[in-house]
């Protein structure tokens, strides 16, 4: 039986998210990587393939994957060990944290957790190295995984990304690095990881930590080109992107983009709330993402996201929720608190789940929409775990409209490079999503008050 290859039902099926860990674990070094037409990483064949598989195996969108990996449930029965709780929203954890770092906050896009986890890990020596995005070198690349061996390196990558990266370099240069390495990384990297920890046991032994980024989408660098228009930049020009720059004074919400001009290296900055909803849209997201449903990065050994909960929504310096999965990680946050290298609360389960409400709604309980969607079309999905979550007809609606929404941005902004122009051609799809989801609200707040009842 011939072994399916990434390219073919992957790649072709549009679920691949760019993540590269193919590109190095391929035996015959077939797969190289490119940029498609909707600015996204996507694998190439560049070489005659063996065919053995090992491409299809590390894929976190295999839609055809073993029975002992089939989702994250069996993932992190094989490496969450010593977890002291499990949560079918959360997945295995040992605590629920909301906080920050004041060292690391002021120059990280939220609490400035991720920072301080990773500059521990080094200073104690429990890792030598840390592979986390940076700005690229490569002209075709704004950012990039790069190595960071000092805590001096480590400040350098403090801060979110919204743009594609990839893995596959980075990795191919991982053997040369003496010592072990802990690694940042979206829930779909983290898992791409943990497979490739399965079919290469070395690489389990070289990447010893994992911190996992709770993220509402991968973004196409469309996304950064159509904010350097709105910013006054042209989409070809623009160098530096910085996507949460923050605004002491106001809410943690009320960030901003910036990027500056490659012809004069002028700063250029917009507001992002003057741009509206960019998240909940999914305008410029992978479609693979609408087929994600870990929302924690629940194979990490410690997961990081931003607190969007009362209190913490209102401070604009930013405050982290943290999962900690692991003792080791569990340890480095209590030890934080207790010597006042951290300020912490202790989440409940409620609250935690509260903090990332929005996230939960679209990956868990409208799943099974896309998922019916795809297969009418006769397309490939892979296991999921939230595919029979009961859902009212209004929600389906919208649903639909944001799959098409989603499709609708990178096509036309594909064809019409222009935020005037793109916006014009928008109108009418936000216009249409809006009123759905209002309506939806609308009922759905009825519902709940008679439930009370």
């Amino acid at each position: 039986m011939e072994i399916p290859k990434v390219i073919d039902i992957v790649v072709k099926n549009d679920l691949c998210i760019g993540c590269g860990i193919c590109i190095q674990v391929c035996p015959s070094k077939a797969l190289g990587i490119k940029w498609n037409e909707y600015g996204f990483l996507i694998p190439e064949e560049v070489g005659p393939c063996d065919s053995d598989g090992a491409c299809i195996s590390v894929c976190p969108f295999n839609p055809t994957p073993k029975k002992e990996v089939q989702t994250e449930n069996e993932l992190a029965e094989l490496f969450l060990n010593d977890t002291s709780e499990s949560d079918p929203q959360i997945g295995k954890y040992n605590g629920l944290y909301a906080g920050y770092s004041p060292e690391f906050r002021q120059n990280s896009s939220s609490g400035g957790i991720a920072t301080y986890v990773f500059s521990e890990l080094l200073e104690r020596g429990i890792v030598n190295h840390i592979l986390s995005v940076k700005e690229s070198d490569n002209p075709d690349f704004q950012y990039d995984y790069a190595v960071s061996s000092s805590k001096e390196d480590l400040l350098k990558a403090s801060k979110t990304r919204y743009y594609p990266v990839s893995l596959a370099t980075a990795l191919s240069k991982i053997d040369e690095l003496e010592g072990t390495v802990a690694l940042v990384g979206v829930a779909c990297f983290i898992k791409g990881i943990r497979l490739a920890q399965i079919n290469t046991p070395s690489l389990k032994g070289k990447i010893t930590f994992l911190v996992g980024i709770i993220c509402g989408g991968v973004k196409s660098r469309f996304f950064a080109e159509y904010l350097a228009e709105k910013a006054g930049v042209p989409y070809n020009q623009y160098i530096k992107p910085q996507f949460r720059i923050k605004d002491v004074d106001s809410s943690a919400s009320d960030y901003s983009f910036g990027c500056k001009n490659v012809n004069n290296l002028s700063d250029y900055e917009l507001k992002m709330r003057t741009v509206g909803d960019m998240w909940g849209t999914g305008m410029f997201k992978a479609n693979a993402c609408d087929f994600c449903d870990d929302v924690t990065t629940e194979l990490a050994d410690i997961s990081v996201g931003d607190a969007w909960l009362a209190p913490y929504i209102e401070d604009g310096r930013g405050t982290n929720v943290v999962v900690t999965r692991s003792i080791l990680a569990d340890n480095i946050i209590n030890e934080g608190i207790q010597s006042g290298k951290l300020k912490i609360d202790i989440l409940t389960r409620d609250r935690f789940l509260a903090s990332q409400k929005g996230s939960f709604n679209h990956r868990h309980t409208g799943l099974r929409i896309r998922i019916n969607e795809a297969k009418k079309k006769k397309q490939l999905v892979p296991p999921k775990r939230f595919e029979r979550e009961k859902i009212s007809f209004d929600f389906a609606i919208v649903q639909k409209i944001r799959m098409k929404t989603r499709k609708m941005s990178l096509k036309i902004w594909n064809n019409s490079p222009n935020a005037i122009l793109f916006d014009e051609k928008m109108r009418k799809h936000l216009l249409i999503l809006n009123k759905a989801t209002l309506l939806y609200r609308y009922k759905k707040a009825i519902m709940d008050r008679l439930k009370k009842k």
